[in-house]
């Protein structure tokens, strides 16, 4: 398999050395111990300590300190990969770093926020700094393999998605990786975040958020289709979302009086698994829906672009009741970015008088597959 250098270890490089214990969340198959390693290779020292190992899981949860001691060695700088399998590793993490014996760096990965998030935040308050681990970004391609694949290939990424192993796979592949990725969300992620959980539930849930991508979606409705009340519909989104699969748009209002206020739109963390979960990998070109899929790939773009910002953005869509909108917003500092995104050649549309009237825009952006290069630009 290709390895693709990751925008995200400059980031993680700043921070060792430092005294924090650095969190690195992501969903599987997206890389995360591949950073470990390529993180190996520019530090030697650093030990890469599996959690699935029953012998390591053991003596991590004893707290016993000689048998931590004598586990780290003399490595001042120790990765814990899948760390979430160890049971409150929050708790036993900031036994380590509190405890003057040992001198090791810790870093720890794991492949569900939900899980990762309540076991390491809580205890490690003030001690951990935390990174978000994406599927590829296309600037992150573009460092590989240039431009020119990238406009050869585009489309097969907007259709395929772009976790690791299946950017440069087959097209059978592809939807054979597709197919078992999903089920690995389902079947050993999702599932084990709530008891009242099933395979079923969670199937026709993704796929009545699959075919609303961009549109703003009502808990009612989809509570109706899949047969759940509509709070339990929020309850299990929001789940989705801590486990990389989906993550959500509010509206933008602060001063017009037709605002649409209340509303969120769904997408999905890669266009590839939202094709998995209806199985459709119809070409780009042929696809009914492909404004709606190229604008959820565009949105994933800007949101990876905006993890790797010191700053980050707060990132929002925008409508107003007569049906003015702007697909994406990003706010930094009272300053707005504003970006459409169209699948044709025409970029000659005009952003609504009402919004450009009433905030501070710095950019304007119409992307199309022709000048996709804009989604890693700053300006």
């Amino acid at each position: 398999m290709m390895l693709f250098k990751r925008r995200t270890i400059s980031g993680i490089r700043d921070w060792i050395g430092k005294n924090k214990v650095i969190v690195i969340y992501g969903a599987r198959q997206v890389g995360k111990s591949t950073i470990l390693s390529m993180l190996k290779e520019e530090f030697p020292e650093l030990l890469i300590l599996n959690a699935e190992n029953p012998k390591v899981n053991e003596i991590l949860k004893s707290m016993d300190i000689h048998q931590i001691k004598f586990l780290f060695g003399n490595h001042s700088l120790i990765a814990i990969d899948e760390a979430q399998k160890i049971h409150e590793i929050g708790s036993i993490l900031k036994y380590i770093f509190d405890h003057k014996e040992i001198n090791s760096q810790i870093i720890a990965t794991g492949s569900s926020s939900f899980e990762l998030a309540n076991k390491v935040t809580e205890p490690l308050t003030g001690r951990n700094v935390k990174f978000i681990v994406h599927p590829l970004s296309l600037s992150e391609i573009y460092d590989t393999l240039g431009g020119l694949w990238i406009t050869d290939n585009l489309e097969n990424l907007i259709t395929y998605g772009l976790y690791p192993e299946i950017v440069t796979s087959e097209t059978l592949q592809k939807i054979t990786l597709l197919e078992n990725l999903n089920i690995d969300y389902l079947f050993q992620d999702v599932l084990q975040l709530d008891n009242m959980l099933n395979s079923q539930t969670i199937l026709k849930l993704l796929k009545a958020l699959a075919y609303q991508i961009g549109a703003q979606v009502s808990f009612s409705e989809i509570g109706q289709t899949v047969g759940l009340a509509p709070q339990t519909v929020q309850k299990y989104l929001d789940l989705l979302e801590k486990s990389f699969v989906i993550y959500s748009l509010p509206a933008y209002n602060r001063n017009l009086r037709n605002e649409i206020k209340k509303s969120r739109k769904y997408f999905f963390t890669d266009t590839g698994m939202r094709n998995a979960v209806i199985n459709d990998f119809r070409p780009f070109s042929d696809r009914t829906d492909r404004g709606a899929l190229w604008e959820n790939f565009c949105i994933n773009e800007r949101l990876k672009f905006q993890q790797l910002q010191p700053q980050k953005a707060e990132m929002y869509f925008w409508r107003t009741y007569d049906q003015a909108e702007i697909d994406l917003i990003e706010v930094t500092n009272d300053q707005f970015n504003i970006f459409e995104f169209k699948t044709g050649k025409n970029r000659k549309k005009s952003f609504p008088d009402s919004f450009l009237q009433s905030y501070t825009v710095a950019r304007k952006e119409i992307i199309t597959p022709a000048n996709v290069f804009r989604l890693w630009e700053s300006s």
